[in-house]
């Protein structure tokens, strides 16, 4: 790798890992829209990935998680560390697995552990306090199709960059 290519890639790792933990604080310090902000947190590690492959996506989370604990002093970093920051990853292995519905059912698997934990260790963070009305497994049954909604969108963002904004960006 040449020096050119190493400043580039420290630079776009610096810029991305800058917007991932400003999401993660803003996830964290805001009233409203928390979980738009995990979700837009989890983006950058797409575009890491893309341009650098897995190996760099997982030292990307890791900077990620620690950056946002040493700089967010709160719990709510925790759903950044459990899921949304290594989504990526785990959606690239599983991704690689034959089978449509292989795939599903592995990202839903995997999203239904975090969800368990979630409610178990993080009821405050993630409900912020508020108290469940509708039975557990409608509440799951919900967040099961927004969480399908994300993959989705996840999906599109990955085609969107590789398609269009790469071009653009020059990177």
């Amino acid at each position: 790798m040449n020096s050119g290519s190493r400043v580039k890639r420290i630079t776009l790792s610096g810029i991305l890992l800058a917007f991932t933990v400003i999401s993660v604080f803003l996830a964290a310090t805001l009233p409203t829209s928390k979980l738009s902000l995990y979700a837009l947190s989890s983006l950058f590690m797409a575009v890491i990935i893309i341009e650098f492959g897995t190996r760099a996506g997982w030292a990307f989370y890791l900077a990620s998680a620690i950056l946002s604990v040493l700089l967010v002093p709160r719990l709510e970093v925790i759903p950044f560390i459990v899921f949304f920051g290594v989504y990526g990853l785990i959606k690239l292995y599983i991704e690689r697995i034959p089978g449509r519905v292989i795939e599903y059912v592995l990202k839903l698997i995997y999203f239904n552990i975090c969800l368990a934990l979630g409610l178990f260790f993080l009821k405050e963070i993630i409900l912020g306090g508020i108290n469940l009305t509708a039975p557990v497994y409608i509440i799951a049954a919900v967040l099961e199709l927004v969480f399908l909604l994300y993959d989705y969108i996840y999906t599109l963002f990955i085609r969107f960059y590789g398609s269009r904004l790469k071009q653009k960006l020059k990177i």
